[in-house]
């Protein structure tokens, strides 16, 4: 797992975060991010990739989580709001991941940043989620264990 990778969800759920409460334009928020990171540590054009996807196909990555959820997008946490865009994106958009790896960063995330217990609600829908975009990933990593 690429640290500089980590660095860049890191950084793209900070973005974000802000983006989702301030609606500010994104780009702005993603050159005030970098600005405050060691850019040596980012994977900045992952970042980039990330946030600008996420942005642009939010209300898609909302559609693909809201049968997974047991509440409203509305009345989600923000951070874990985020936190699940990101973690839909990279499941639906980036299939050179392994979906394990999206969903441990995803729950990684959380645990830093979210609420108490968030972490497990994350990756629950996460998880469902996986299951649902890459089936057959899912089924032949579960059958090898």
């Amino acid at each position: 797992m690429s640290r500089t990778r980590s660095q860049a969800r890191r950084c793209a759920v900070q973005a974000l975060y802000q983006w989702q409460l301030s609606g500010t334009d994104v780009a702005e928020v993603a050159a005030q991010i970098l600005e405050e990171k060691d850019v040596k540590k980012v994977d900045s054009s992952y970042f980039r990739g990330l946030l600008s996807g996420v942005v642009k196909q939010v209300d898609k990555m909302d559609a693909l989580l809201t049968p997974f959820l047991d509440r409203s997008i509305e009345s989600l946490d923000p951070v874990e709001l985020a936190i699940m865009r990101l973690g839909a994106y990279e499941l639906q958009y980036n299939i050179e991941v392994p979906y394990r790896v999206v969903i441990n960063e995803a729950v990684e995330l959380a645990k830093t940043f979210g609420a108490d217990q968030g972490h497990k609600y994350v990756n629950g829908v996460l998880d469902k989620l996986a299951v649902a975009l890459r089936g057959a990933e899912v089924k032949q990593k579960r059958s090898s264990r």
